[in-house]
C-alpha cells in the first residue's frame, strides 16, 4: 500500500504565494512520477504540473500556470513541492497530489492524495 500526505493549501491573498508538499510512502519500489493536479468548484480535475522520475525526469506544466508555478523533488524523501506564486482567484481549487510508482511486486499503482484546499481572494 502507498499512502501520500500534501500540506501547504490554505488561504493567500491575489499575488501572494503557497508552496505545497506531498511526500510518497509505503510499498515503494520506485516512483514513476509524481505530480499535482486541482479541481475548481463545478470544473473538471486538470493537470498542474508533473514530474517524472525515471529517465529524462521531464516537467510538464499547465499552460496556465507556466512561468508561475514550479514543481520539484526531493527523492530522499519521496517527496513534491509546488512552489506556486502569483497567485491568481482563478487558481482557487482544491489539490490533489498524485503519484504513480512500482511496488516490490512490480506491479503499477496510481495513488491519490486527500486534496489540500487553496483559496485565492481578490
Amino acid at each position: 500500500q502507498v499512502q501520500l500526505v500534501e500540506s501547504g493549501g490554505g488561504l493567500v491573498q491575489a499575488g501572494g504565494s503557497l508552496k505545497l508538499s506531498c511526500a510518497a510512502s509505503g510499498n515503494i519500489f520506485v516512483i514513476k512520477a509524481m505530480g499535482w493536479y486541482r479541481q475548481a468548484p463545478g470544473k473538471q480535475r486538470e493537470l498542474v504540473a508533473t514530474f517524472g522520475f525515471i529517465g529524462s525526469s521531464s516537467t510538464n506544466y499547465a499552460d496556465s500556470v507556466k512561468g508561475r508555478f514550479t514543481i520539484s523533488r526531493d527523492n530522499a524523501k519521496n517527496t513534491v513541492y509546488l512552489q506556486m506564486n502569483s497567485l491568481t482567484p482563478e487558481d482557487t481549487a482544491v489539490y490533489y497530489c498524485n503519484t504513480a510508482v512500482f511496488d516490490w511486486s512490480n506491479r503499477l499503482l496510481e495513488v491519490w492524495g486527500q486534496g489540500t484546499l487553496v483559496t485565492v481572494s481578490s
